[in-house]
């Protein structure tokens, strides 16, 4: 009997050695695995700048950098021809919607452009040269998007320097891109608009002093607690006071359903503010803005680290416009109204959605004055082909008839068109800026 128990012993003991020799195998092979995923997490970001990005915020093993045209308003240009161009976007791609689904848009632009951005003059991999930050940032190209985009995900500041004026009225647009499954405990994308100078003190590295500034903050995020769609949420002070606190959901930037694309518009109308997300208006607030105060600052900021690397946000399109439009004033009291806001995809008489609210304006107008009949015609800018360009104009004059005509049932027979291509430019077709208030639509009373 002792015998066998020592036997039993002498196995139990054996079995346990195994068993702690088989726990060590396994830790140190988990402990490998583990070690090469975050070589390949820290060799992914190291990478992100020297390779295209898809939209879903992945290294793309293609390395050829596609740039094509970044300004999605481009006209004369052809981008399969000219740079190697990533496909035209479609207005039919997920998170921007079809044209008639922006039917509850009623935003409209400035009518002169001051500003128009897409980082086409900025080196890949680069931060871009006419801005300013306390962090860092990208310039990157993104698969399945045209042109440049400035890639941001470390805490900091990121100042455009050349905006120092905030006009009564203006309008701020700009696209944003971000990747899939963006984790909700990531910061979300600040735009600051704001009293004061862009300089130093916009560059500290804490929050924006609320003793010394009033403003508007603007906070945009891809994922809410629950993860069914992505929240907005803003923020009026003014001198260390906060008058406006807010915060709400949206379906519009939800990267957990694959909506990882938002056009986001501002439009300042003096006190008043309104903000869309796609064609969604998430805030119109009367008196967001203090009526003695002079706004000459625009920021974008994030304010904590991202919690996963892969997340980032993605900026292009950027336009500030000025001045009130008064559609109906311009066109039957003087004569003519132009618009900048009627936009097209690349080297196509396409429409695209964000046209809605200008589109409806105008029908507006045309619908309250039955006996009034237009001449449409199109311009562009001064890039590409001569005859290109004069098709192109008339095409999309053709393209703006049809859709008045189809959509808001204004009658054909009240409606001319032509196009006039690059031949009567408003502006300098030497700057971005220029360029895009070259390419207007202009409606003129017959």
């Amino acid at each position: 009997m002792k015998k066998v128990l020592f036997f039993l012993l002498i196995a139990c003991s054996v079995c346990r050695l195994e068993a702690q020799l088989l726990k060590k195998i396994i830790d140190k092979t988990k402990q490998k695995t583990e070690d090469k995923v975050s070589e390949k997490i820290s060799e992914k970001a190291s990478n992100a700048a020297t390779k295209p990005i898809d939209s879903l915020g992945k290294t793309n093993k293609n390395t050829n950098n596609n740039t094509g045209e970044s300004n999605n308003q481009h006209q004369g240009k052809n981008p399969e021809n000219s740079k190697g161009a990533a496909p035209n976007e479609s207005v039919d791609k997920p998170g921007t919607g079809s044209l008639v689904a922006y039917s509850k848009f009623d935003f409209i632009p400035g009518d002169k452009i001051l500003v128009s951005e897409d980082f086409s003059q900025d080196a890949i991999g680069d931060y871009p040269a006419r801005w300013n930050t306390n962090s860092s940032g990208e310039t990157v190209t993104v698969d399945g998007q045209t042109g440049h985009w400035l890639m941001i995900r470390k805490r900091g500041r990121f100042i455009p320097e050349y905006i120092n004026n905030l006009p009564d009225n203006f309008t701020f647009q700009f696209d944003l891109l971000c990747n899939e499954k963006f984790n909700f405990y990531s910061d979300r994308l600040q735009l600051y608009f704001l009293t004061g100078k862009n300089g130093k003190e916009a560059l500290e590295n804490s929050f924006i002093p609320m003793d010394k500034r009033s403003g508007i903050k603007l906070g945009i995020h891809p994922a809410n607690a629950g993860s069914t769609g992505g929240m907005a949420a803003i923020q009026s002070f003014a001198e260390g006071d906060v008058v406006i606190n807010n915060e709400v959901n949206t379906t519009q930037f939800n990267s957990n359903n694959g909506k990882t694309k938002v056009k986001v518009s501002v439009w300042r109308q003096k006190q008043r503010v309104r903000v869309y997300l796609n064609e969604e208006k998430v805030f119109d607030l009367p008196r967001a803005f203090a009526a003695d105060k002079t706004y000459s600052t625009m920021l974008f900021e994030l304010w904590g680290d991202m919690n996963n690397d892969a997340d980032r946000y993605l900026i292009n399109n950027i336009k500030l416009a000025v001045g009130a439009p008064d559609t109906r004033n311009k066109l039957i009291t003087e004569g003519k109204f132009v618009t900048r806001g009627i936009l097209f995809d690349v080297n196509s008489d396409k429409i695209k959605p964000e046209s809605y609210g200008v589109l409806k304006d105008i029908s507006n107008v045309l619908n309250e004055n039955p006996g009034v009949k237009v001449l449409i015609v199109g311009h562009t800018d001064a890039d590409g082909n001569d005859a290109d360009n004069l098709a192109l104009s008339k095409r999309r004059a053709e393209s703006v008839k049809s859709f008045l005509v189809s959509e808001f049932k204004i009658e054909a027979s009240r409606i001319q068109t032509d196009g006039k291509g690059e031949s009567q430019p408003v502006d300098k077709n030497d700057t971005p800026e220029g360029k895009a208030n070259n390419r207007r639509v202009e409606f003129i009373k017959q």
